[in-house]
């Protein structure tokens, strides 16, 4: 498995985090935890599978991704090339005009928001590309032709970067207050332009701040306490519901990419 980021253009910096560029020569099957931004993919070559109650489903070869609250399996084919369009957690409001709540949960065909036709070139460009650097222009050129807005939502910004700093251990309301806006006001913003509500959210940031932060010699006691859970068993469903497996079994496994 080979894997290499891009930044992106200064144009689209505020909009992207970053491209990452995954190459697998051999079947491989990844667990990918929940994430706090929407994604796309692009294939150039091969086949990507996500894996539902141990079945494949073949995916269409541009594919958005919208936020989850578990984790996806996904299946890499022998000789499969893809690239992966992170988004700012605000990111992708600007290129999509539908609110982005509607995609919590799924994974799409991309032509379902831009023409197939437009679509079908830039697939026959990434085939036809040479390497990494010529694929990620053509990406560009689409995503530049899309842009609806020229700067993000900066009240939902400024929430997201709030919770990120408490490490989602934060009371919406008290949230909303402080940015001066009624909470329903807020929410409903915040679903539109994030892609679920900032509840969620929060718990998202929350649970990857545990796994990210967790040390060698903490109890999973002492983890679920410090990561505000009542009790071990209410932190341990809820982190099987976020990645899948019980603590113990999670981290065992090779790290995740």
């Amino acid at each position: 498995m080979k894997i290499e980021t891009y930044i992106p253009t200064e144009q689209l910096r505020p909009f992207i985090k970053e491209y990452v560029v995954i190459e697998s020569s051999a079947n491989l099957v990844n667990r990918v935890l929940p994430e706090t931004s929407l994604a796309i993919a692009f294939r150039f070559s091969g086949q990507i599978d996500y894996i539902i109650e141990g079945r494949n489903n073949s995916l269409p070869a541009s594919v958005i991704s919208g936020l989850r609250k578990s984790p996806r399996l996904i299946n890499y084919l022998a000789d499969t090339g893809a690239i992966v369009v992170k988004f700012q957690e605000t990111g992708a409001h600007a290129f999509l005009k539908e609110p982005l709540n509607e995609l919590f949960g799924e994974s799409v065909s991309l032509d379902n928001f831009i023409k197939q036709q437009t679509i079908d070139r830039v697939q026959e460009q990434l085939a036809e590309a040479k390497n990494n650097i010529q694929r990620i222009a053509h990406i560009e050129q689409l995503l530049l032709s899309v842009l609806n807005f020229s700067h993000s939502d900066t009240l939902i910004t400024a929430a997201v970067q709030r919770i990120h700093a408490l490490k989602g251990f934060i009371e919406i309301k008290a949230l909303a207050d402080g940015l001066y806006i009624s909470l329903d006001a807020f929410e409903k913003r915040f679903r539109k332009t994030v892609g679920t509500s900032p509840k969620q959210f929060a718990s998202i940031v929350r649970m990857k701040a545990v796994i990210k932060n967790i040390q060698p010699t903490q109890t999973f006691t002492e983890v679920a306490f410090e990561a505000g859970f009542f009790d071990q068993a209410h932190f341990n469903k809820q982190f099987k519901v976020f990645t899948g497996l019980a603590p113990a079994d999670f981290f065992r496994l090779s790290p995740r990419w």
